[in-house]
């Protein structure tokens, strides 16, 4: 790992990165917010990170390499927003799988994906014909193709997303994403989208949860006990 203490963002104006920018600027780290749209500077600049502007669905490889070099870890939390099953396609599994490779070739280890709590199981429940199977696919072969590279991964599987802020507490459930030690009530199953940003910040500040998923919901439990 480099000394470098640069973070590149992938799908930097989306909720979550705007909320993860400050807390990794606090934590002592640089951050390139990557957009699609100039339009969204001013919103990334804010945030206290730097656009980069390149449209990661368009992007090689070489291009995402070119961004990552010298930066100490990437994370990835784009997304297409669903709707469109080619679009979901191309970037949540796609563009994630060619920025995967990117960091590879640019020599940054460590790689952060945000993905969601039933992204191992749902395409086993999910009839095709379900308007979340595209994005349930995409993010199971993206999250598959990550534990199968030799990159210092963390997948983070967050629960249905709120706009609460974070309690800077989480309850860690299974690879089902029920609880490890007691049922979860379906209506607990959520996780503010500032508690994923603080998770995100600490992951990378601490390096916990290196070539693991974690999944997990707003809870009582603080994140640096929670996430090891």
């Amino acid at each position: 790992m480099t000394s470098n203490n640069r973070i590149v963002i992938l799908g930097g104006h989306g909720k979550v990165a705007l909320l993860a920018a400050p807390k990794l600027t606090a934590a002592g780290f640089t951050v390139d917010a990557v957009i699609r749209n100039p339009e969204h500077a001013a919103d990334v600049e804010a945030a206290g990170a730097t656009p980069r502007l390149l449209d990661i669905e368009t992007a090689t490889v070489d291009e995402l390499a070119e961004l990552f070099a010298d930066a100490q870890a990437v994370v990835f939390s784009a997304g297409a927003g669903g709707g469109n099953p080619e679009r979901t396609h191309r970037v949540d599994f796609v563009a994630a799988t060619r920025s995967m490779d990117a960091a590879k070739q640019a020599g940054v280890d460590r790689y952060v994906m945000v993905s969601y709590t039933r992204a191992d199981i749902d395409i086993d429940v999910l009839p095709e014909s379900n308007s979340f199977y595209a994005y349930a696919k995409a993010k199971h072969d993206a999250d598959a193709y990550l534990r199968a590279s030799e990159l210092d991964y963390t997948i983070l599987g967050p629960g249905s997303l709120t706009l609460e802020p974070a309690s800077g507490q989480l309850l860690i459930a299974d690879a089902d994403g029920e609880g490890v030690n007691a049922p979860i009530a379906d209506d607990a199953k959520v996780t503010s989208r500032d508690n994923v940003a603080a998770v995100i910040a600490h992951v990378v500040a601490t390096g916990a949860a290196s070539r693991a998923k974690v999944n997990f919901y707003d809870g009582e439990t603080p994140i640096a006990d929670a996430i090891r």
